[in-house]
């Protein structure tokens, strides 16, 4: 039961048996693989664990401009986000390139970028997240 004024968007169990780095990940009645890559000793089963961050930022910015195009019945053809995680002097830096598909016009394609820096998952990881943690 969520309390007053509490909403649960996302939920997920991760767990991991005797193959080095291999995580068992269910969300929701979705079952994938997390994993590092083969030189830092996993078996490459599946993306990194900052390799779904970016999955989920990615995926986010592209059903958001498209949810924004639908409402607003602007005629775009595709939509293309690239994205890459740096540490630049220490920081992480994820830079984001956005590509879109013919029909649009360069004022509706400068709206969609400011639209995209407003999407859901570009908010909470602009601002970070409080991770309560339970050990049992």
């Amino acid at each position: 039961m969520s309390a007053p004024g509490e909403v649960t968007i996302a939920s997920v169990v991760a767990d991991i048996g005797d193959t080095p780095y291999t995580v068992e990940i269910v969300a929701g009645h979705h079952r994938i693989l997390a994993d590092e890559p083969k030189g830092l000793g996993g078996a490459n089963a599946g993306p990194s664990p900052f390799g779904y961050v970016l999955s989920g930022l990615a995926a986010c910015s592209a059903i958001t401009l498209r949810m924004y195009c639908e409402r607003k019945a602007w005629p775009l053809i595709g939509i293309h986000v690239a994205l890459t995680l740096r540490i630049i002097e220490g920081q992480r830096v994820i830079e984001r390139i956005v590509q879109f598909g013919d029909g649009l016009d360069p004022s509706q394609v400068t709206r969609l970028a400011e639209v995209v820096e407003k999407t859901p998952v570009t908010l909470a990881l602009k601002a970070g997240m409080t991770i309560n943690t339970t050990i049992k």
